[in-house]
């Protein structure tokens, strides 16, 4: 049998819990990651939270941002299909699992929480019999690092039912408190000033993730006249790697392009609908705010987005367009008559304040906590 790691004793004799989370790559998974980090300094400010990422990941930027430190350990990334690289799989998760362990040592951890990706899985393999695990699912559909790390879970958590994960518990998916105490109402002229909108006009909120998305960026600005013509104003963050030129038309409200936005509760208190693509965090966060939605699916990968995305449907709180059927004339036929229907919105908005995920971090904390012994 392993050796506990030295120090998975100090928060069961009261001393200060230290709680890795395992959550890099992408915005998805590192959100998720520090919303638990400040819910479990807010329930143990004595806790320290230590991120594991890789330094090719999102994470280098995010982590440090929110005042955590960051622990480099090489990537596993799993290939979808036979390839080359395949032989190599065993080595590379060999050499990741030891420096993660090392990893786990030297910060003398409590409990490993991990939220997929290419981090979690090292994490859940150097932790095994060794830290307490917990695992944090936020899509119906598991991926293959979750499904391992299930396995010898001490608590498996899922932001919906029905997730395929066994002895799984539904707690949401934790969010930033500027998100879930967002009073959108309260903002909305501060938000309109800060990005140059149009005070009064509708608005529509235009992304598609951190890296933004071509096919919503094509059809939303090949719709801007139809905006403009119905005085519909436009936030669009096209994406840091992609460029956006849109024609200006004068009198009309502002179509304001930037590349990545820092401020999203800002965005969101700015804006009346949204048209996005349906990832997890996504539609826990527009549920959460109680802005209405246009999702359009990402169309690769297993479905998991239109999966994502279907109960804000069927509860009343958005739509969904697929990402094939999107155009210019879509947005106007579909999107414009949305935007300017102050009564269809107001309802709208109502659904989606049912729907949200505001309790989930320190759901997640406490569970975490316990884990750890604290």
């Amino acid at each position: 049998m392993s050796k506990p790691v030295k120090g998975t004793e100090r928060s069961a004799t009261g001393k200060a819990p230290v709680v890795v989370v395992a959550g890099g790559g992408t915005a998805g998974h590192i959100e998720p990651a520090l919303a638990l980090a400040d819910a479990v300094v807010r329930l143990r400010p004595d806790a320290k939270v230590v991120a594991l990422g890789t330094e090719r990941g999102l994470e280098n930027k995010l982590v440090p941002a929110r005042g955590y430190p960051l622990e480099l350990i090489p990537p596993v990334p799993l290939p979808r299909k036979p390839t080359p690289e395949l032989v190599k799989l065993p080595l590379k998760v060999r050499d990741s699992v030891r420096k993660t362990r090392e990893v786990l040592e030297r910060v003398g951890a409590d409990v490993v929480v991990g939220f997929g990706g290419y981090v979690a899985l090292p994490a859940y393999l150097a932790a095994r019999g060794r830290v307490p695990i917990v695992v944090h699912e936020a899509n119906k559909s598991a991926g293959l690092a979750n499904k391992v790390g299930a396995r010898f879970a001490r608590r498996v958590a899922v932001a919906v039912p029905g997730t395929t994960l066994p002895n799984a518990e539904v707690v949401g998916i934790p969010l930033r408190r500027s998100i879930t105490t967002l009073d959108r109402a309260a903002l909305r002229a501060e938000a309109r000033e800060f990005f140059g909108l149009d005070p009064d006009a509708p608005t529509l909120l235009v992304f598609g993730g951190s890296q933004g998305a071509q096919s919503i960026n094509a059809a939303v600005s090949g719709a801007a006249k139809d905006l403009a013509d119905a005085g519909v104003g436009v936030l669009h963050a096209h994406g840091p790697k992609n460029t956006l030129v849109v024609q200006e038309f004068p009198g009309k409200p502002a179509y304001v392009p930037v590349p990545y936005l820092e401020r999203m509760d800002l965005a969101y208190a700015a804006a009346d609908v949204a048209i996005c693509r349906s990832g997890a965090m996504t539609v826990a966060e527009v549920t959460s705010v109680g802005l209405p939605a246009v999702f359009v699916p990402l169309p690769i990968g297993n479905g998991e987005q239109a999966t994502n995305g279907r109960p804000a449907v069927d509860a009343g709180a958005a739509l969904m367009i697929d990402d094939a059927e999107l155009s210019p004339a879509k947005v106007a036929e579909l999107v414009v008559p949305l935007v300017t229907d102050a009564d269809r919105v107001a309802k709208m908005s109502a659904a989606a304040v049912g729907m949200g995920h505001r309790e989930a971090d320190e759901t997640l904390a406490r569970i975490v906590l316990e884990a750890a012994g604290a």
